[in-house]
């Protein structure tokens, strides 16, 4: 029995790539494991809310894909149960793509990143976008009260299959948030050192 990611991503045209480049006994080992990859375990699930952001594609009738990023506080995408997460979607820039090409072809992928521990969570969905007004219970489960703006849709992620990627090559980067604790440290020891100075009589330069 193959696992559903590689059912989902190993076409012929990608083995016979993996056979060109001498990867394919690889993915072939990746195929032969026997794993749960379309139900989120708790490791996913943590994973998946403590994201600010993560990233969908999506494919649009002239067969172009589009890739658009979905960003919000941590948790704003919301756990429904093991299969099904969601997030409220706000007014943006009007284009309505994502939405569109859902509508013709409801198969996404979704990447969510943490640049931070260099690890990438990959996704395959079907999605659905349903207006906020036609599904009030459903907003409420999904919306943030904290966040000032209005819930226009909400849009649902179906799981199917997930994988985990290797850190190779991701750059490590921080937001405000995971760099803030560094800075108080450094900030509280600047003041233990600069009141230490005072008690000797020295004299402290303004900040800048």
């Amino acid at each position: 029995m193959s696992r559903n990611y590689t059912r989902l991503t190993f076409t012929d045209t990608v083995k016979q790539a993996q056979e060109q480049y001498g990867a394919r006994a690889q993915a072939a080992r990746m195929e032969d494991v026997s794993i749960v990859d379309n139900r989120l375990s708790q490791r996913e699930v943590d994973f998946i809310r403590r994201r600010d952001g993560f990233y969908v594609a999506s494919v649009g009738e002239t067969g172009w894909p589009y890739v658009q990023f979905r960003g919000g506080p941590p948790s704003f995408v919301k756990i429904l149960d093991e299969q099904t997460i969601a997030f409220a979607d706000f007014r943006g820039n009007r284009q309505y793509i994502t939405t569109g090409n859902i509508r013709h072809n409801n198969r996404v992928s979704l990447f969510f990143m943490d640049y931070a521990n260099k690890q990438r969570l990959k996704v395959m969905a079907r999605a659905e976008v349903v207006d906020a007004a036609d599904h009030p219970q459903l907003t409420g489960e999904v919306e943030d009260a904290g966040y000032r703006a209005r819930v226009e849709r909400v849009v649902i992620y179906r799981i199917e299959a997930f994988d985990w990627n290797c850190p190779q090559h991701i750059t490590p980067r921080f937001t405000e948030g995971e760099f803030a604790p560094v800075i108080e440290q450094y900030e509280t020891r600047i003041r233990a050192l600069e009141a230490e100075l005072e008690r000797y009589g020295g004299e402290v330069a303004p900040a800048v």
